[in-house]
């Protein structure tokens, strides 16, 4: 990874957080994708052009993989892919919350080296780069030392706990929380804010590469909801779920979910 890698992110999130920050959430301009895909404003098409044009100039050998462009062949062939979504809860964007953010990422040969979580309407960047730490702010971060599933604070949709995803149908009494950004959840278990964070449903790359390393980079464990690792710049850019958590807990989440349960919306 250039060392550099992780400064172009940083400032291309702030670029990002004027251009978005000057549209006024529920009065942007909004449409719904096709095939139930979900919103789009005129602030993610925005923010994702500045990003397009910005990044790959920098580094013209990687390949690109954003939520607002259309996706080809091209980045499978290089071995450093920028990895972006424009802006992660863009229902939230659209709705006037401020929980909404940019993620930012690049993956090299599979793995993430350096990452961005921003959220300008709350004043949180979370970074990290490859053996470097995750940071929020600048400050250091670090994941909880929580080890008991059932004392556990964990971010994770309702859907998550339907009997079918865990084994012997028993979910485990933990306390449940939500937040409306994936990328901001993996954030919040990165800063130690919350024990753990599990989506059980296909997720796309973009929304969960930042995430990946920047908890990984806090002292957490991060894998698919088969407990496998994550690789990323895969030819279907979707995995198989996200669970996160510290060294202790993620093991015993794993253990207590039902592989046959993969598939079910969550």
């Amino acid at each position: 990874m250039p060392a550099t890698d992780l400064s172009l992110l940083i400032d291309a999130a702030l670029e990002a957080g004027k251009i978005a920050t000057r549209y006024s959430g529920s009065e942007a301009q909004r449409w719904d994708k096709p095939d139930g895909a979900g919103p789009v404003t005129e602030a993610d098409l925005a923010v994702n052009a500045m990003l397009e044009q910005r990044l790959p100039s920098a580094r013209p050998g990687y390949g690109w993989l954003s939520e607002e462009t259309e996706d080809n062949a091209d980045r499978l062939s290089r071995d450093r892919v920028f990895i972006i979504d424009p802006i992660d809860g863009t229902r939230s964007f659209a709705e006037g919350s401020r929980t909404w953010a940019h993620s930012l990422a690049v993956a090299e040969n599979g793995v993430v080296t350096a990452a961005v979580i921003y959220l300008p309407l709350r004043d949180l960047l979370f970074a990290a780069a490859h053996d470097q730490g995750a940071t929020l702010n600048g400050e250091p971060v670090r994941v909880s030392q929580t080890n008991d599933v059932q004392k556990a604070d964990i971010l994770a949709a309702k859907p998550n706990l339907d009997t079918r995803h865990w084994r012997s149908g028993q979910v485990p009494e933990f306390k449940r929380s939500y937040r409306p950004s994936l990328a901001y959840r993996m954030a919040l278990v990165a800063q130690g804010r919350f024990d753990a964070m599990l989506t059980l449903r296909p997720s796309w790359e973009w929304d969960i590469a930042a995430g990946d390393l920047i908890l990984r980079e806090a002292g957490g464990v991060c894998s698919d909801r088969m407990c496998s690792p994550l690789r990323f710049n895969n030819a279907h850019p979707r995995l198989n779920g996200v669970v996160g958590a510290g060294p202790d807990l993620h093991p015993l989440l794993c253990a207590q979910l039902d592989p046959a349960g993969t598939g079910i919306d969550a």
